[in-house]
């Protein structure tokens, strides 16, 4: 009984790590995306009509996606 209660410690302490881990990597694409939409060539993008390009667009996406499931993971959900 007793190892069993330490094999489910374990594991959620490893997935409160995941969690962590996803927050952390979730907030680095957030700022990727924001340093991206930045630079000059999103600027001339922004000046002639467009939005973001794919690849900010995709960091901000991932980022998010990455935030709210470290998020969920971290609440054990």
């Amino acid at each position: 009984m007793i190892e069993r209660m330490t094999y489910i410690r374990k594991v959620c302490m490893s997935s409160q790590v995941i969690g962590i881990l996803l927050v952390v990597g979730g907030i680095a694409l957030l700022v990727g995306g924001y340093i991206a939409s930045q630079s000059t060539s999103e600027s001339v993008r922004s000046f002639l009509g467009f939005k973001f390009g794919k690849e900010t667009r995709w960091y901000i996406i991932g980022g998010a996606a990455a935030v709210i499931s470290g998020l969920f993971v971290m609440m054990g959900r």
